[in-house]
């Protein structure tokens, strides 16, 4: 399970690198904030309740905040051209 969140933390970070590219900072950052944060989870090791507790509280925080960015804050049409 700690290696799945590894392969998180991958996908996270191309993620990061992705909206960097489409010159979308703010949830790049955020994506960079996952990335390390999935890391440093794959590294402690603990058991699979306990990696399966913090995924759902992830969830839930996660789209929480995603969905209040891409509703509140995000101008649709990225740079206003």
């Amino acid at each position: 399970m700690a290696n799945m969140y590894k392969v998180l933390a991958f996908w996270t970070g191309i993620f990061a690198v992705m909206f960097y590219l489409g010159h979308m900072i703010e949830v790049s950052l955020l994506f960079v904030g996952n990335s390390v944060l999935f890391l440093l989870l794959g590294f402690l090791n603990l058991s699979e309740r306990m990696y399966m507790y913090i995924f759902g509280a992830y969830l839930t925080i996660f789209f929480a905040g995603f969905t209040y960015y891409t509703t509140f804050i995000h101008v649709p049409g990225g740079l206003g051209h």
